[in-house]
């Protein structure tokens, strides 16, 4: 049986209140050196998910609860996320790049440079309902031989990236940012949630219609450790990893209430038949509970 530890939900906010499930966290898998990227198929019942210091993507089996290699070397993915047709979109450290892998396993390139320069090591990955592609560039792929390969950055900044439906042409979609790390978008996409992890908060910004964006400022700041993945519940209230857990805020930026981990979590994905089921990478383990509100959009 899968080791089990008290699930801890802390109510800060009346609208918390109404929160929960599971009174445990189930443990899938331990042993990592740093899980990141949780991404859940539905289609194939199963989650993947980085162990990027040790260059795996690894795989769970829902119906079996075994876990194994998916990809190994993995070009010391971080990142997931699951495209509208079911494919895989990962960010690579190692080739520092946004790859697709297609039904047929083979895999296709969508981003690797930004006018002409070498992106630094992207990190997470959106999709767009219009199937445009959103993802952050840190540097931490190339800081050290640790998550990567120690590099110079070509471009010399870490921003923000859009590419434009169909695998068309790598555009910057915001430029000032530390060292940018998760990011989301509202259940109507007319806005999106960018974590700057080295700056402690999260910003959001409006999207218009030809993906442009407008900074609205921070939307909250992280008083524990630091954040860096984040989802969208049915309510559009937004789960946060942090040092001590997950933080969930409203949509008005008030921090409502947090589920406790006991290791520090770097991201979260829903998943399940029901999409209720919230799936948690944190720093060795991946943990997994069973909510009473579900996923706010795809994936």
């Amino acid at each position: 049986m899968n080791d089990r530890v008290e699930a801890r939900f802390e109510v800060l906010d009346e609208r918390f209140a109404g929160y929960g499930g599971d009174a445990w966290l189930t443990s899938l898998h331990t042993g990592g050196r740093w899980l990141e990227g949780p991404a859940y198929f539905a289609a194939g019942r199963y989650l993947l998910f980085s162990d990027i210091p040790n260059n795996q993507l690894l795989r769970w089996d829902e119906t079996t609860g075994a876990v194994g290699v998916f990809r190994a070397p993995s070009g010391y993915a971080n990142g997931n996320t699951v495209d509208r047709h079911g494919r895989l979109v990962t960010c690579e450290h190692g080739a520092r790049r946004v790859t697709r892998t297609e039904h047929d396993g083979t895999v296709t390139v969508l981003a690797d440079r930004y006018l002409g320069k070498r992106l630094n090591s992207p990190n997470d990955v959106v999709e767009r309902a219009d199937g445009s592609i959103w993802f952050t560039d840190p540097s931490y792929g190339i800081d050290s031989d640790y998550e990567g390969y120690q590099a110079e950055s070509e471009i010399g900044a870490c921003n923000v990236y859009r590419v434009d439906p169909g695998g068309g042409e790598v555009r910057l979609a915001a430029g000032d940012f530390v060292r940018p790390n998760g990011l989301a978008f509202t259940l109507d996409e007319r806005q999106l949630y960018i974590v700057d992890t080295r700056e402690k908060h999260v910003r959001l910004f409006d999207v218009d219609d030809e993906g442009a964006l407008k900074d609205r400022g921070v939307f909250a700041t992280c008083a524990a450790g630091s954040f860096d993945g984040l989802r969208l519940d049915h309510r559009g209230n937004v789960w946060i990893s942090a040092g001590d857990g997950i933080h969930v805020f409203a949509p008005d930026g008030t921090l409502i209430g947090k589920l406790l981990v006991p290791q520090v979590v770097s991201n979260l994905t829903f998943g399940g038949p029901r999409r209720n089921d919230l799936f948690i990478t944190a720093t060795s383990a991946v943990y997994t509970l069973r909510l009473n509100v579900t996923a706010g959009r795809y994936p």
